[in-house]
């Protein structure tokens, strides 16, 4: 295999099995942070409990954990082009650390979310390793890397989701955030031990600080906005304040980037099919997928009146465990297929295939084994082939002068059509609800509009522009069957 430009290869370097310290490093690292967004859901009662708070408040401090997820994978991986990877790697474990230990010692809600934004902000850990990874190992290496750290992105295969709850009924839901800080700690050794020093893709210059700022007060005040709507009242001053605000901010993003002398988004490329087709797609994906997974499908599953009426941790092992048991088997096996056929064949077969899948739930919502069968499913289609191939598609065509900017984007991608999923299907459900609480109406209306998400998933993925082979042989000196997975010039 030829070497590549911009890649650091030496042999046995080239590929995974001579990497297995550093990659079990990366591996601890971004699962650190991961337990956080899957542990901690069956644990919000004990927070709102134990902190005497809200709901509400309890789903702002989830809505600014996948936001700052947004904001720092955009923000980190475009500065880890100036600084090195390594370095912002370890920066995002003690940022994490600091943040479990807010909320281990949070006497109130204010402080928990505080760590909460921290917390999020560490998320950036996954673009981070997935730049490296593509940096230090052939196409194929990186496929099968790509598909094992993916495979964290749902947890330990369901388990940790049961094992959140069963902490929370013991030693309350600090014992979540002591779990994350040890993770954290373990992994910050192993990426300062075993993570290679590559040099910085780009010297000079000025990072966008203003840009970066603007960003991510538009994203804050459109996401918040979106998210207490229903809480706050949709006309109200203060909704309103936060979703015109957040599109003045996001509006003057835009304006700024072209008169920016490094701007965080290069504004030619984002206009281009490379990019905007497949921000869209991740959207998307998440906004429908996660949304039902994480919000309609548990609230339903355990709804007494209108759904199945089944318990906390019964609903966990049937609905949650399969996708994320799944997944972890899925993710490096569709990591391994990515380079051969092709990254943006893999979201095109999985944005169909998560679309069908969807239908049949929806239709078949009160068939409780069916619906176990089409999550199952889902462990495939979503948690191996889309979170894969999007995060595999993202780096693999990021352009080489700036490897980190709109692959930092794409992983902001995720916290945002996160956190707009569970938004919206917070918003229907809550619509949908009358004297004697929810309605059926009201999960069937959440589960059409996650639909109507993945529906234009589809179309979105069909729209991605094809790879060029010829220039991709050229540039990569690959043999055809790879010629897909590899760098081009941007997404």
């Amino acid at each position: 295999m030829s070497s590549t430009p911009g890649r650091t290869r030496s042999g046995a370097g080239s590929d995974l099995a001579g990497h297995r310290g550093m990659l079990a490093a990366m591996v601890l690292a971004v699962l650190g942070y991961q337990i956080n967004a899957t542990m901690l859901s069956p644990a919000l009662p004990d927070v709102i409990e134990r902190l005497g708070t809200t709901t509400a408040a309890a789903g702002l401090s989830q809505t600014l954990f996948f936001l700052m997820a947004a904001i720092g994978q955009v923000t980190l991986a475009r500065l880890s082009d100036r600084r090195g990877r390594k370095p912002m790697m370890i920066l995002c474990a003690i940022v994490l650390i600091a943040g479990d230990l807010l909320c281990v010692l949070a006497p109130n809600i204010e402080v928990f979310i505080a760590g909460r934004i921290l917390q999020g902000v560490s998320a950036a850990m996954f673009t981070l390793a997935f730049l490296t990874l593509n940096r230090l190992l052939s196409p194929a290496g990186f496929g099968k890397a790509a598909g094992i750290v993916t495979a964290v992105n749902g947890g330990l295969a369901g388990v940790d989701a049961i094992a959140g709850g069963q902490i929370a009924d013991t030693i309350g839901f600090r014992g979540i955030f002591v779990c994350s800080a040890l993770i954290a700690v373990a992994g910050l050794l192993g990426v300062r031990r075993y993570v290679p020093d590559v040099p910085p893709a780009t010297t000079g210059g000025r990072f966008d600080s203003r840009g970066i700022a603007a960003l991510s007060l538009g994203l804050t005040g459109v996401l918040v906005g979106l998210a207490q709507g229903s809480a706050w009242g949709w006309t109200s001053p203060l909704t309103l304040g936060f979703l015109l605000g957040g599109i003045a901010s996001l509006v003057f993003f835009v304006v700024s980037q072209k008169s920016a002398t490094d701007p965080v988004i290069d504004l030619e490329v984002l206009a281009s099919r490379r990019a905007w087709p497949l921000l869209i797609t991740t959207i998307c994906t998440l906004g429908g997928a996660f949304g039902a997974i994480a919000l309609t499908i548990p609230l339903f599953a355990q709804d007494p009146g209108v759904g199945l009426g089944l318990s906390a941790v019964t609903a966990a092992v049937l609905f949650l465990t399969p996708i994320q048991l799944i997944g972890v088997v899925s993710a490096p096996l569709t990591g391994r297929i990515g380079p051969r056929i092709g990254w943006r064949r893999v979201v095109v077969i999985g944005a169909i295939a998560n679309f069908t899948i969807f239908v049949f739930a929806t239709v078949f919502l009160h068939d409780e084994w069916f619906l176990i069968a089409a999550l199952g499913a889902l462990g495939v289609t979503y948690g191996g082939f889309m979170l894969t191939g999007l995060n595999g598609l993202a780096v693999t065509t990021a352009p080489k002068d700036k490897p980190g900017s709109l692959s930092g984007l794409n992983g902001a991608c995720f916290g945002i059509g996160a956190s707009l999923g569970i938004a919206l299907a917070s918003a229907m459900i809550t619509a949908g609800s009358d004297a004697n609480g929810v309605t059926e109406a009201g999960y069937r209306n959440a589960m059409s509009v996650a639909l109507a998400l993945l529906a234009v998933g589809v179309v979105t993925s069909l729209l991605i522009r094809r790879p060029e082979p010829a220039k991709a042989a050229g540039e990569q000196g690959e043999e055809p069957g790879e010629r897909s997975g590899l760098v081009l010039s941007h997404h």
